[in-house]
Protein backbone atom coordinates (compact mmCIF):
# COMPACT_ATOMS: atom_id res chain seq x y z
CA UNK A 1 0.00 0.00 0.00
CA UNK A 2 1.19 3.12 -1.11
CA UNK A 3 1.43 6.32 2.01
CA UNK A 4 -0.50 9.20 1.21
CA UNK A 5 1.27 12.88 0.65
CA UNK A 6 2.61 13.94 3.81
CA UNK A 7 1.13 11.38 6.09
CA UNK A 8 4.73 11.81 7.59
CA UNK A 9 4.53 15.41 8.37
CA UNK A 10 4.41 16.01 11.65
CA UNK A 11 2.13 19.06 11.44
CA UNK A 12 -0.35 16.48 9.61
CA UNK A 13 -0.96 14.57 12.97
CA UNK A 14 -2.92 16.55 15.75
CA UNK A 15 -2.45 16.47 19.16
CA UNK A 16 -4.20 18.30 22.11
CA UNK A 17 -2.18 21.23 22.30
CA UNK A 18 -3.39 21.70 18.08
CA UNK A 19 -7.01 21.15 19.37
CA UNK A 20 -6.70 23.69 22.94
CA UNK A 21 -5.09 26.00 20.57
CA UNK A 22 -7.66 26.27 17.96
CA UNK A 23 -10.24 26.04 20.25
CA UNK A 24 -8.57 29.66 21.98
CA UNK A 25 -8.24 31.21 18.55
CA UNK A 26 -12.01 30.84 17.45
CA UNK A 27 -12.91 31.90 21.33
CA UNK A 28 -10.83 35.64 20.78
CA UNK A 29 -12.24 35.96 17.24
CA UNK A 30 -16.09 35.48 18.41
CA UNK A 31 -15.24 37.57 21.66
CA UNK A 32 -13.44 40.46 19.24
CA UNK A 33 -16.43 40.57 17.06
CA UNK A 34 -18.92 40.72 19.88
CA UNK A 35 -17.03 44.10 20.69
CA UNK A 36 -16.60 45.73 17.20
CA UNK A 37 -19.84 46.13 15.87
CA UNK A 38 -20.56 48.43 12.91
CA UNK A 39 -22.63 51.90 13.87
CA UNK A 40 -25.42 50.74 12.36
CA UNK A 41 -25.70 47.93 15.02
CA UNK A 42 -25.43 50.04 17.93
CA UNK A 43 -28.27 52.56 16.58
CA UNK A 44 -30.54 48.97 15.90
CA UNK A 45 -29.57 47.87 19.67
CA UNK A 46 -30.84 51.55 21.01
CA UNK A 47 -34.06 51.64 18.87
CA UNK A 48 -34.81 48.31 19.95
CA UNK A 49 -34.09 48.74 23.93
CA UNK A 50 -36.64 51.78 23.07
CA UNK A 51 -39.30 49.56 21.44
CA UNK A 52 -38.91 47.93 24.42
CA UNK A 53 -39.44 50.85 26.74
CA UNK A 54 -42.48 51.85 24.82
CA UNK A 55 -46.09 51.43 26.33
CA UNK A 56 -48.08 48.94 24.64
CA UNK A 57 -51.23 49.73 22.94
CA UNK A 58 -54.06 48.57 24.76
CA UNK A 59 -56.25 45.44 22.92
CA UNK A 60 -60.04 46.40 22.36
CA UNK A 61 -62.38 45.03 25.19
CA UNK A 62 -63.29 41.56 24.07
CA UNK A 63 -66.99 41.26 24.24
CA UNK A 64 -66.76 37.43 25.30
CA UNK A 65 -65.57 38.34 28.38
CA UNK A 66 -69.05 40.44 28.92
CA UNK A 67 -71.96 39.45 31.21
CA UNK A 68 -74.51 41.58 28.97
CA UNK A 69 -77.67 42.38 31.03
CA UNK A 70 -79.92 40.47 28.28
CA UNK A 71 -82.47 37.58 29.27
CA UNK A 72 -81.95 34.64 27.16
CA UNK A 73 -83.50 32.29 29.20
CA UNK A 74 -82.65 28.67 27.72
CA UNK A 75 -80.90 29.98 25.28
CA UNK A 76 -77.50 31.48 24.86
CA UNK A 77 -76.52 35.05 23.79
CA UNK A 78 -74.90 35.70 20.69
CA UNK A 79 -72.14 38.39 20.09
CA UNK A 80 -73.37 38.69 16.38
CA UNK A 81 -71.17 42.00 15.08
CA UNK A 82 -68.87 43.98 16.77
CA UNK A 83 -66.56 47.15 15.99
CA UNK A 84 -63.55 48.97 17.93
CA UNK A 85 -61.89 52.26 18.10
CA UNK A 86 -61.78 55.41 20.08
CA UNK A 87 -65.12 56.15 20.87
CA UNK A 88 -64.60 59.28 23.32
CA UNK A 89 -61.37 60.82 21.35
CA UNK A 90 -59.60 60.25 24.72
CA UNK A 91 -56.85 57.52 23.57
CA UNK A 92 -58.48 54.05 24.65
CA UNK A 93 -59.95 51.42 22.11
CA UNK A 94 -63.62 50.74 23.13
CA UNK A 95 -65.85 48.46 21.29
CA UNK A 96 -68.98 48.28 20.12
CA UNK A 97 -70.80 45.03 20.48
CA UNK A 98 -74.10 44.17 19.01
CA UNK A 99 -75.71 41.33 21.06
CA UNK A 100 -78.90 39.14 20.32
CA UNK A 101 -80.62 35.55 21.96
CA UNK A 102 -79.39 32.60 19.36
CA UNK A 103 -82.33 31.64 17.68
CA UNK A 104 -82.60 28.70 15.06
CA UNK A 105 -85.25 30.67 13.03
CA UNK A 106 -86.71 34.79 12.45
CA UNK A 107 -84.35 37.44 14.44
CA UNK A 108 -84.67 38.47 18.00
CA UNK A 109 -84.28 41.80 19.00
CA UNK A 110 -80.46 43.15 19.43
CA UNK A 111 -78.81 45.11 22.32
CA UNK A 112 -75.52 47.62 21.03
CA UNK A 113 -72.70 48.07 24.11
CA UNK A 114 -70.40 50.24 24.18
CA UNK A 115 -67.16 48.27 26.36
CA UNK A 116 -64.33 49.76 28.01
CA UNK A 117 -61.21 47.84 29.40
CA UNK A 118 -60.58 48.45 33.10
CA UNK A 119 -56.97 49.43 33.66
CA UNK A 120 -56.29 46.29 35.23
CA UNK A 121 -56.17 43.95 31.87
CA UNK A 122 -56.99 40.92 33.41
CA UNK A 123 -60.48 42.28 34.59
CA UNK A 124 -63.23 41.38 32.04
CA UNK A 125 -64.63 44.53 30.04
CA UNK A 126 -67.48 46.60 31.32
CA UNK A 127 -70.01 48.48 29.41
CA UNK A 128 -70.18 51.77 29.64
CA UNK A 129 -72.65 52.62 27.69
CA UNK A 130 -76.05 51.09 25.87
CA UNK A 131 -76.57 52.32 22.63
CA UNK A 132 -79.74 50.30 21.39
CA UNK A 133 -81.51 48.26 24.34
CA UNK A 134 -83.31 44.91 22.96
CA UNK A 135 -86.72 46.34 24.69
CA UNK A 136 -86.81 48.70 21.65
CA UNK A 137 -88.00 45.76 19.99
CA UNK A 138 -85.00 46.46 16.53
CA UNK A 139 -82.74 44.29 15.13
CA UNK A 140 -79.53 45.41 13.83
CA UNK A 141 -78.51 44.51 10.52
CA UNK A 142 -75.33 45.84 10.07
CA UNK A 143 -72.87 48.01 12.08
CA UNK A 144 -69.88 50.27 10.80
CA UNK A 145 -67.39 52.86 12.66
CA UNK A 146 -66.31 55.84 10.79
CA UNK A 147 -63.96 58.04 12.94
CA UNK A 148 -65.78 58.02 16.05
CA UNK A 149 -68.94 57.72 14.25
CA UNK A 150 -70.99 54.40 14.88
CA UNK A 151 -73.84 53.87 12.55
CA UNK A 152 -76.34 51.28 12.25
CA UNK A 153 -79.03 49.84 10.16
CA UNK A 154 -81.63 48.70 11.85
CA UNK A 155 -85.18 47.14 11.69
CA UNK A 156 -88.30 45.99 13.19
CA UNK A 157 -91.79 46.77 13.60
CA UNK A 158 -94.29 49.20 13.56
CA UNK A 159 -97.13 47.95 15.47
CA UNK A 160 -97.68 44.05 16.76
CA UNK A 161 -100.13 43.87 13.88
CA UNK A 162 -97.55 43.74 11.15
CA UNK A 163 -96.26 39.70 10.40
CA UNK A 164 -92.52 38.88 12.51
CA UNK A 165 -91.30 38.04 9.08
CA UNK A 166 -91.96 41.25 7.27
CA UNK A 167 -90.01 44.32 9.35
CA UNK A 168 -91.73 47.20 7.79
CA UNK A 169 -89.67 49.85 9.81
CA UNK A 170 -86.09 50.27 8.34
CA UNK A 171 -83.51 52.76 9.36
CA UNK A 172 -79.87 53.96 9.99
CA UNK A 173 -79.19 55.37 13.02
CA UNK A 174 -76.30 57.08 14.85
CA UNK A 175 -74.04 57.90 17.30
CA UNK A 176 -71.63 59.75 18.83
CA UNK A 177 -69.75 61.28 21.69
CA UNK A 178 -70.58 64.41 22.42
CA UNK A 179 -70.91 66.32 25.90
CA UNK A 180 -70.38 63.36 28.12
CA UNK A 181 -72.33 60.67 26.44
CA UNK A 182 -73.31 59.11 23.18
CA UNK A 183 -75.76 60.90 20.82
CA UNK A 184 -78.12 59.09 18.79
CA UNK A 185 -79.68 60.62 15.31
CA UNK A 186 -81.45 58.92 12.73
CA UNK A 187 -80.31 59.65 9.32
CA UNK A 188 -83.55 61.37 6.93
CA UNK A 189 -85.45 59.02 5.82
CA UNK A 190 -85.00 59.20 2.20
CA UNK A 191 -81.34 58.29 3.18
CA UNK A 192 -82.42 55.09 5.23
CA UNK A 193 -82.12 51.80 3.79
CA UNK A 194 -84.96 50.17 2.61
CA UNK A 195 -85.38 46.53 3.11
CA UNK A 196 -83.04 43.92 4.27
Amino acid sequence: MQPLAGQDLLHTQPHPMHWLATATAVSAVIAVSSLVQPPSATANAASASSVKDAPVAAAAPDPGRVAFPVNCGPNRLDVVRKVSGDLDGAGGIQTVAVVRCHSGAGTPPSGVYVLAQPSDPKAAPRIVATLLAPAQRLSVQDIDLEGRVVSATVQGYSSPDVPRYMPDVHKTVKWQWQGGKFVQSELPADTATEGA
